[in-house]
C-alpha cells in the first residue's frame, strides 16, 4: 500500500511515502476492532429508544448481508462445497453471538457483557482439552485460571450476584457462540474469509427474520431521535453506525488485519474491542465499571488472551478474528 505524504510540489516531486504491510495490518485491526466494540454502545441506545434487542439485531445483520452481498455473488460455488460449514456458522457463529448478546446488553452493563463474551478462547482451550483430549500447555491453563478469577471480579460473585443472572447467562451463551466460531474457523481454512462472512450474513438473517417478524418492528422508532453522550441524535445514524461501521466495515478491516499480520497478532489486537467498549459506554451511556470490576476485566484479558496465545500458536486459524461478533 502507498500514500503520499504531501502533495507534489510543483517543480519536482517528493517522494511517497511507503507504508509496510505490519503497520497497514495493524491500522486495520485497531480499527475493526473500534468498529466492532462500539456495536454495543449504540445498539443500547437504540434498544433504549424502543427496539427490541433481537429486532436490533435484525438491523444490522440484514443491512450487513445486503451490503456484503457482492461476495456471496462472486463465490456462488461455496455453499455446494461447503453447506455446513456455512450453516454452522451462519446459525452459531454470528446469529447466536449477536443475539446473545445483544440481548446481554440490554440487561448488564455493555463492557461486563462483552468481558464475559471474551472468554470464548477460553472455552476453546476446555474443548481442545476435555473433548478432543489434545494437551494443552501449562501457561494456556495458568491462562484460564487468570480469566476465572477476573471474571469473578467482574461480575462480583461475593456480593450475591448484583448484576442481571439472567443477563451475565446470556453473556455467557455469547461466549459459547464465539467458541464454536473460532471451532469453525478451524476447519474452514479453504473457504475465503469474505464468502464465508457473506453467507454467514445471509443465513444469520434469514433465522433471525424468522424470529423477529420484521414487519412488526416498530418503524416510527426508526424516524426518532437516540440519546449518546448527553445528546440525541436521529435513530438513523445508529442504525447505519452498526450497519455500516459495526458490521461491514467492521469484517472488512478484519479480514485486511489477517492478511497483513499473522492470525495470532491480529488476534490479540482484537482484544482492544472490549475495552473500546467499556470507554465508550461510560461516554455515549454513562456506564461506570467500580475499580474492582476494571481490575478483574484487566485479569479476564490477560488470562484469556494468554490461552488464546498458546492455541493460536498451536493451530493460527483457531484464532482467525474475522468475524467478531460486535
Amino acid at each position: 500500500m502507498r500514500a503520499d505524504s504531501r502533495e507534489h510540489a510543483a517543480g519536482g516531486g517528493v517522494p511517497a511515502r511507503t507504508y509496510s504491510p505490519r503497520t497497514v495490518g495493524v491500522i486495520m485491526a485497531v480499527a475493526s476492532a473500534f468498529c466492532f466494540g462500539g456495536s454495543g454502545p449504540v445498539a443500547k441506545a437504540l434498544i433504549n429508544a424502543g427496539l427490541g434487542p433481537l429486532q436490533v439485531t435484525w438491523l444490522r445483520l440484514a443491512g450487513g448481508a445486503l451490503l456484503m452481498l457482492p461476495f456471496a455473488i462472486r463465490h456462488v460455488d461455496i455453499p455446494r462445497r461447503a453447506p455446513k460449514l456455512l450453516l454452522g456458522y451462519g446459525l452459531i457463529a454470528i446469529a447466536g453471538v449477536q443475539g446473545f448478546y445483544f440481548v446481554a446488553v440490554a440487561k448488564i452493563p455493555v463492557g461486563v457483557a462483552l468481558l464475559i463474551e471474551f472468554l470464548a478462547p477460553v472455552l476453546v482451550l476446555g474443548w481442545t482439552r476435555f473433548v478432543r483430549r489434545r494437551p494443552v500447555a501449562r501457561s494456556s491453563a495458568v491462562g484460564v485460571v487468570i480469566a476465572v478469577v477476573g471474571l469473578a471480579a467482574v461480575v462480583e460473585v461475593w456480593a450475591g450476584l448484583t448484576l442481571d443472572p439472567v443477563g451475565i447467562l446470556l453473556a455467557f451463551g455469547a461466549a459459547c457462540c464465539q467458541a464454536a466460531f473460532f471451532l469453525l474457523a478451524d476447519t474452514g481454512g479453504e473457504v475465503d474469509p469474505r464468502a464465508l462472512a457473506s453467507y454467514g450474513l445471509l443465513i444469520a438473517t434469514g433465522v433471525i427474520t424468522a424470529v423477529v417478524a420484521p414487519w412488526t418492528i416498530d418503524w416510527s422508532v426508526l424516524g426518532g431521535r437516540i440519546e449518546l453522550a448527553g445528546q440525541t441524535v436521529p435513530a438513523l445514524f445508529g442504525v447505519g453506525w452498526i450497519v455500516l461501521f459495526s458490521c461491514v466495515f467492521a469484517y472488512l478491516t478484519g479480514i485486511l488485519a489477517v492478511r497483513k499480520l499473522s492470525a495470532p497478532v491480529a488476534g490479540a489486537i482484537a482484544y482492544l474491542e472490549p475495552v473500546v467498549a467499556t470507554v465508550l459506554a461510560w461516554w455515549l451511556l454513562s456506564e461506570h465499571l467500580g475499580a474492582v470490576q476494571i481490575v478483574g476485566g484487566v485479569l479476564v484479558l490477560l488470562g484469556a488472551y494468554a490461552a488464546q496465545r498458546r492455541t493460536s500458536e498451536n493451530n493460527e486459524r483457531v484464532s482467525e478474528p474475522l468475524a467478531e461478533p460486535m
